[in-house]
């Protein structure tokens, strides 16, 4: 068996992208190569990480394209194209069609930052969830990482892990440390999981194999 073809889309720093690539560089995504970076941005900075450890990037930029679904279109090709097995979401900002989870049946992951179903769906992406996190009151946020499937964020769950809030947290500082002790450890995992096959979908619920 070869390795799982990885391809990550991102639409900005690229700082999961980063902690994809050095758990890989660390050997812990078994089974699994990152062979493709996909920017909907020219001027990404995760572009510049993946060069910098050759790993070929991409850019399908958004207004190239008349519609979301034909961005979604031309993405699913290029996946095919380059024998893609999981796709992961890090950051990438774009909402897509249907056409993308028809290609790759639970084959999609996202990372998601809180602990879904909370502050999730339309409109919480980036700061704004942290935003909402502390807006509300919660003790406790994290994140998550799921399967895509045509409702946003509303996957089967792989992994999550909590976060602490503090007193005094700011969304920016919140956000850091959701990152930090929840994202770039469960990202890695969940993708190293995925190309070992140790992932069983079963409806909502999705057992890890030992």
């Amino acid at each position: 068996m070869g390795k799982k073809r990885i391809a990550v889309l991102v639409s900005g720093g690229g700082t999961n992208l980063q902690a994809l690539i050095d758990a890989q560089r660390r050997g812990e995504i078994v089974g699994g190569e990152i062979v493709a970076v996909i920017s909907s941005a020219t001027g990404a900075y995760a572009l510049e990480r993946a060069a910098k450890v050759g790993i070929p990037g991409y850019v399908m930029s958004r207004k190239d394209f008349p519609s979301a679904q034909a961005m979604t279109e031309a993405l699913v090709q290029k996946l095919q194209s380059l024998s893609i097995d999981l796709v992961v979401l890090a950051g990438f900002l774009h909402i897509l069609t249907g056409e993308i989870v028809e290609a790759f049946p639970n084959a999609i992951l996202n990372v998601h930052p809180a602990l879904i179903p909370s502050f999730c769906g339309k409109g919480a992406y980036g700061l704004h969830v942290h935003e909402k996190a502390l807006a509300y009151g919660v003790k406790v946020t994290g994140a998550t990482v799921h399967f895509v499937n045509e409702e946003a964020d509303g996957g089967p769950i792989i992994l999550q892990k909590a976060v602490e809030i503090q007193e005094g947290d700011t969304p920016e500082v919140l956000q850091r440390r959701v990152m930090e002790e929840a994202e770039w450890k469960l990202l890695p995992q969940a993708v190293s999981l995925f190309c070992q096959d140790r992932l069983s979908v079963e409806g909502r619920q999705v057992r890890i194999l030992p």
